[in-house]
């Protein structure tokens, strides 16, 4: 069974810094795509940052410069490194993975976290 295991989420201060982590857990054949969105209250779930097929990232422009997206393809981990956080950052930070079970899928399977809290306030 796939699952996305995410930590790191927590309470910091405007200025702060917070470091996000996702491993994919279970047998798969490869990660096509992964990355974080986040859903603030009262909002639509936006895309924050992501590892696309290929290895280009993308960054919703009010992270840039602030966050950055990395990983570690042997421990199929991503991680987000939350600089100078800013209250509007606050909101429930999602880690998702669209992944290929089986060599010779054409099917791309696509699995969300249980959700990280991330709370920027003095």
């Amino acid at each position: 069974q796939v699952q996305l295991v995410e930590s790191g989420g927590g309470l910091v201060q405007p200025g702060g810094s917070l470091r996000l982590s996702c491993t994919v857990s279970g047998s798969i054949f490869s990660i096509n795509a992964m990355g974080w969105y986040r859903q603030a209250p009262g909002k639509e779930r936006e895309l924050v940052a992501k590892f696309r097929r290929g290895g280009t990232t993308n960054y919703v422009d009010s992270v840039k410069g602030r966050f950055t997206i990395s990983r570690d393809n042997a421990k199929n981990t991503v991680y987000l490194q939350m600089n100078s956080l800013k209250p509007e950052d606050t909101a429930v930070y999602y880690c998702n993975a669209a992944v290929y079970l089986y060599r010779g899928d054409s099917y791309e399977y696509d699995y969300w976290g249980q959700g990280t809290q991330v709370t920027v306030s003095s």
